[in-house]
């Protein structure tokens, strides 16, 4: 036990104060993160939509990820990760704010998609962030602690917003509102006028060599890496999308209770993260930790057409989250080392854009599959697709 202390210890040792305060203002802007996890529910009950309206307006969601993701990397190398931050979080206030006066399906869609290139515009800039503030030894473990936080964040988040939601759906838009303004506040006293860690040439010692300075549209290696990435992440955010609603219909939970269950993903996540990617970062290579990763996320899926009580609902989450850990603060890591300092927020652009063009898929197939052929179907075909994708990121990694 103390043995396993002292390594969990060890793995927050070396982290910047900019990097722990990095953390902080996205534990304040995630524990207000109430409503996209609700969103699905939120239009299935309040609005009446059907579950195939749901799937589109979170398609332009995912829409409003890819634009927001490549506005965020381009701006990023032009203007600074700090102002690209800084406006991102500030013009996401009003928006949550009015998004519940639109309740048609078009003029929510339009709503959804202004609010999604705001808030997405905020991550290849956080990313450049943590890779300009972190020690090159320590890069994967800022992002982990980075992740840590949001994840901290969204085990309080849907725990409250469950809970708001039971009383009227418009609180968890005001809620998510003040997150970001506190948010906002913290970053601009920490962060104005401070700048990063200073090296005289890329890093290159984290097992990923430094690519010389190039578009990363260019990078064929890359490009095949954002591609898997991508599939990943389609399946992977069912957490979002299908899945609620899969506890919904499948298991009558109630707001409550699936708010719950998607804070106990988080919780997971805050407790193993730091440990976990300390373990594989001696332990492991990128190739590995992340084919293991994306193996996981194919079980946590397959668990789920298992007819059983809760539990099933428990384990498959917790395998998620397991997932997650595994693979996401690694996927980061290749994407910052492959890009050189000149092209860090196109590459980290390009790996946000990847992750934001599945907010589009997945939801889209995800409620078509479960609306024509169940959700049974739909589990048992993400899991048959993360096999192959480990696969293909453990031959693409190795070769990188």
């Amino acid at each position: 036990m103390k043995a396993l202390l002292r390594i969990y210890i060890d793995s927050y040792r070396g982290l910047s104060r900019p990097a722990w305060m990095l953390a902080l203002v996205m534990l304040v802007n995630r524990t207000g993160a109430m409503v996209l996890p609700f969103l699905g529910i939120y239009m299935t009950q309040a609005l009446g939509f059907t579950i195939r309206e749901v799937g589109v307006v979170l398609a332009c969601f995912g829409l409003g990820a890819v634009t927001g993701s490549w506005l965020g990397g381009w701006l990023t190398d032009r203007f600074g990760n700090f102002w690209v931050q800084t406006l991102s979080l500030l013009l996401s206030v009003p928006v949550f704010l009015i998004v519940p006066l639109f309740t048609s399906v078009e003029t929510l869609a339009a709503a959804i998609y202004i609010l999604s290139v705001v808030t997405e515009t905020f991550r290849p800039a956080n990313s450049v962030s943590v890779a300009r503030y972190a020690k090159p030894e320590n890069i994967t473990r800022a992002f982990s602690l980075n992740r840590m936080a949001i994840n901290l964040g969204f085990s309080i988040g849907p725990a409250m917003g469950g809970f708001l939601a039971s009383i009227s759906y418009n609180w968890i838009f005001y809620g998510n509102a003040l997150g970001a303004f506190i948010a906002t506040l913290i970053f601009i006293l920490f962060f104005y006028k401070r700048k990063g860690t200073v090296r005289t040439k890329p890093s290159d010692t984290a097992g990923v060599p430094a690519a010389p300075p190039r578009s990363p549209y260019r990078d064929w290696a890359f490009l095949l890496f954002s591609l898997l990435c991508c599939i990943y992440a389609i399946c992977f955010f069912q957490l979002l999308s299908t899945l609620p609603l899969f506890y919904q219909k499948a298991h009558f939970l109630d707001e409550k209770q699936v708010g719950i269950i998607l804070g106990f993903s988080g919780f997971v996540v805050v407790v193993f993260e730091m440990l976990l990617v300390h373990i594989a970062e001696r332990r492991l290579s990128y190739a590995s930790s992340i084919f293991w990763g994306t193996a996981l996320c194919g079980v946590s899926f397959a668990l789920l057409p298992i007819p059983t009580g809760y539990w099933i609902l428990y384990a498959s989450i917790f395998l998620l989250s397991i997932s997650e850990i595994l693979a996401m603060p690694f996927m980061a890591s290749v994407a910052v080392k492959r890009a050189s300092r000149q092209t860090q927020g196109a590459y980290m652009g390009l790996n946000a854009l990847a992750f934001s063009a599945a907010h589009v898929f997945s939801p889209f197939l995800g409620t078509r599959i479960a609306d024509g052929y169940g959700f049974n179907t739909l589990w048992w075909g993400t899991a048959a697709v993360l096999v192959g994708v480990a696969t293909g990121f453990y031959l693409v990694v190795r070769k990188m």
